[in-house]
Formats: C-alpha cells, structure tokens, sequence
C-alpha cells in the first residue's frame, strides 16, 4: 500500500507484553511486508522484542504505571510516558498507531491523532463484557476500533467485529 511519495506506510505497532504482544505479532505476520513497521515496548519487557517476527525499527519507553503506584506516581509516570511517545512519533513518523490495549497506547494514541495520523486499536480478546480502561479512551480516538468478541458490539456500538486476532 503506497503512503508518503509512493512508499510503503509505516505502522507504529504498540506491544504491551503477554497477550497483547502476542495479538500485535500475529497482527504484523498476516499484514506481512506490505507495510514497513517500528515497534513500541515498554524497557522492561525484553521478551517482547524476542517475539518480533517482521522486523522494523523498536523504540522503548517507560510505562506510565505499576500497579502498586499511587496516583501522584502515576501522574508523574503518564508525563514521561507522554513525552517520550512524543519523541517516539518524531522518531518513526508513523502513517498509524495500532495497538490491543496496553496503557502505554494511550498516550502515543493521542499524539498520532493530533498530528492527523490513523489510530486504529483492537480491544484486547479477553475483554468479553466490558471495556477496558485503555478501550474507554481509545474508542474516542480510534479512526477503526475492533472488538474481537460479538457481544463488545453492544458496549461499543461502533465498533467492528472481527474474530480474535489471537
């Protein structure tokens, strides 16, 4: 698919670790070499990167939160995050963000919508009944949001069903 000046477009894919990554790999191998890809992963999650299967340029950025965070971290943790996906963007200049739900997605999301870049995101397959919190906003966002059970039509209304990616 010609993009920029006849070029293949460039899909930032966004990997969360576990399941999400393993949706965003087996995403990239059906889409195959018909786009030039970069990868966004959290710089704790080495086992990602192992898994990239069509290669591409991989940035790293930090999660904005753990679990046992409180808020006043996690406030300061989704700053950074915002700015290196920021540096991110610049970076890879992504034609779309995909991603299957990782919070770190949010922000770098947000960034690609502004700059009129495609943001396309896929509820992640164990979401059966209810949104997530990263579907929440990313429904708002997303230029193609996907759900990938058919009862997730009736929470998202707009949405497209597509079977599971997984």
């Amino acid at each position: 698919m010609p993009g920029r000046c006849g070029l293949r477009l460039r899909l930032l894919i966004v990997l969360g670790s576990g399941g999400h990554t393993a949706q965003m790999i087996r995403l990239s191998e059906m889409l195959g070499s018909k786009f030039e890809y970069a990868y966004m992963v959290g710089y704790d999650d080495s086992l990602s990167v192992k898994k990239i299967i069509v290669g591409g340029q991989v940035c790293f950025v930090h999660r904005a939160r753990r679990y046992e965070d409180g808020l006043l971290l996690t406030g300061l943790k989704a700053l950074r995050l915002l700015i290196e996906s920021f540096l991110v963007f610049l970076r890879v200049e992504p034609d779309a963000v995909i991603s299957a739900g990782p919070g770190m997605a949010v922000p770098i999301s947000i960034i690609c919508k502004l700059f009129g870049k495609k943001v396309i995101f896929i509820e992640d397959w164990s979401r059966v009944y209810q949104k997530s919190s990263s579907g929440k906003i990313a429904y708002h966002l997303a230029d193609l949001f996907f759900v990938q059970w058919p009862e997730m039509k009736e929470v998202y209304p707009r949405a497209v069903y597509a079977g599971r990616f997984a």
